[in-house]
């Protein structure tokens, strides 16, 4: 096990690993939809990456994520047949967004032995969500 502290140092080791290894800017937050962000994760159990509906407004929630679902076919033939949809995903700060993301399972942000695999996870994967987006980007933001 490691201290909190052990723990925060290894994320930020990996962190900075993978911005020094990829010179590319990612889009992310750049989207210019407010509640629609693009998003990489990574944990104890698993690397994730996918675009994040994140508002306290369900309203504005459910209004992206069916736009999302209306482009589901589309998504799973650009991106991956793996995609999984949640409206309700909580994240581990216990905050419910929608998520559309592909996961990558048995990894761990502790074991630098995992670390090349999610690497060339997320640069493979990652491009995928952002072509699509700004290819559909005008009907997610409907």
């Amino acid at each position: 096990m490691f201290s909190k502290e052990e723990s925060k140092k290894i994320r930020q080791e990996f962190w900075t690993n993978f911005g020094k290894r990829s010179s590319r800017k990612w889009m992310l937050y750049d989207t210019k939809i407010k509640e629609v962000n693009l998003k990489f994760h990574f944990d104890t159990k698993k690397a994730q990456v996918g675009f994040v509906i994140d508002t306290n407004d369900e309203l504005i929630k459910a209004f992206y994520f069916e736009n999302f679902l209306s482009l589901k076919n589309l998504l799973k033939e650009e991106v991956s047949k793996e995609l999984i949809f949640h409206d309700c995903f909580e994240t581990e700060s216990g905050k419910l967004i929608g998520f559309i993301y592909i996961e990558l399972p048995n990894v761990c942000i502790h074991n630098k032995k995992t670390w090349d695999d999610v690497y060339l996870f997320f640069e493979n994967t990652m491009p995928k969500f952002e072509a699509f987006f700004i290819t559909y980007k005008d009907v997610i933001k409907g």
